[in-house]
């Protein structure tokens, strides 16, 4: 068993082999990367990508990343590809054919295959004199000096530097199409991102109940409004405009301060934070964090008075 110092030198030896690897990347980016962006981004069809063996697990990721930045792409085993599955390729499509070696007997096969159908093919490949390299229309190069693996075998810097090359060509495409946080919020629908991108105000206040008392409210009344909506505050109202807000700290700094009775305009925060229906539920988060609030006003475009987004309203929908 290694020390635990020897751990650790591996680890950081290990970081240092594929940061190396990433780097030299920088050296291939050239005109057939250019060419392979654009290519893709005036495709009539999807993006088809393929390999074997650990290539394979690459291309899974390269995929999912080019369908959720606007690219419509798919997955093909090489292996199954030549057992039936060479049908997803349709006329149109760009093929990526993923290969550190770009000479294993399945890529041999398939190239030739994908090459009849006429459909353009891109070599991601870690040997520039391969079979793949020489059959395909564009080639990336991804040599990596070594692998990370001390017995220089088992797949790490070069599998490093593929899954680099196909963020390059994701990104460079996001580029190209003017993909914006809106258009990723139509990929990515569910969970926290989904909902920073698309979870409105307007969506949230209308759960809850709509707190108002008049300036000459009573501080009994006012708190009986308070308690029944279940807010921590209510907004006070006069003839359709906001005068002010009285939260429960309010309550608590009054019963500090005076000893009569008194009503909402007097112990109310005037020009309370607002923030439109419109606008994002993460951008009332960041309101209430930058002021130390824990509920804001929803208003419309008038700034008439709609409801009330508690900060609890916001975690519940996981957005942190």
């Amino acid at each position: 068993m290694k020390t635990n110092e020897e751990i650790k030198n591996i680890a950081i030896q290990v970081i240092a082999d594929e940061k190396k690897a990433v780097a030299t990347l920088e050296n291939y980016i050239n005109d057939a990367f250019v060419e392979a962006v654009q290519t893709i981004f005036s495709a009539s069809g999807r993006v088809v990508v393929t390999g074997i063996g650990k290539s394979a697990n690459i291309a899974t990721k390269i995929v999912s990343t080019f369908n959720s930045t606007g690219t419509p792409a798919l997955f093909l085993h090489a292996a199954d590809a030549i057992h039936g599955d060479l049908g997803m390729v349709r006329p149109g499509d760009v093929v990526i054919c993923i290969s550190k070696s770009g000479n294993t007997p399945e890529i041999k096969v398939l190239v030739p295959l994908i090459k009849n159908f006429g459909n353009t093919i891109i070599a991601i490949v870690g040997n520039t004199d391969s079979f793949l390299a020489h059959e395909a229309d564009i080639v990336l190069n991804t040599t990596v000096e070594h692998e990370a693996c001390p017995n220089n075998l088992a797949p790490t810097s070069s599998t490093t530097a593929q899954l680099v090359m196909g963020d390059a060509l994701a990104v460079a495409l996001i580029e190209c199409r003017n993909f914006t946080a809106r258009d990723f919020a139509r990929f990515h629908p569910g969970g926290a991102l989904g909902k920073q991108l698309y979870l409105r105000v307007g969506d949230l206040y209308i759960q809850n109940e709509r707190p108002s008392v008049s300036p000459d409210t009573s501080i009994a009344d006012t708190i009986l409004e308070m308690t029944s909506k279940r807010l921590g505050c209510t907004v006070v109202e006069e003839n359709g405009l906001i005068r002010g807000i009285v939260t429960d700290g309010d309550l608590r700094r009054m019963m500090q301060t005076f000893h009569e009775p008194r009503v909402a305009a007097d112990i109310m925060h005037p020009n309370p934070k607002r923030i439109l229906d419109a606008e994002y539920a993460v951008t009332a988060l960041q309101m209430m964090r930058a002021n130390s609030i824990t509920q804001i006003i929803v208003v419309d475009a008038d700034d008439r008075y709609l409801g009330i987004v508690h900060i609890h309203d916001i975690l519940r929908e996981g957005i942190i």
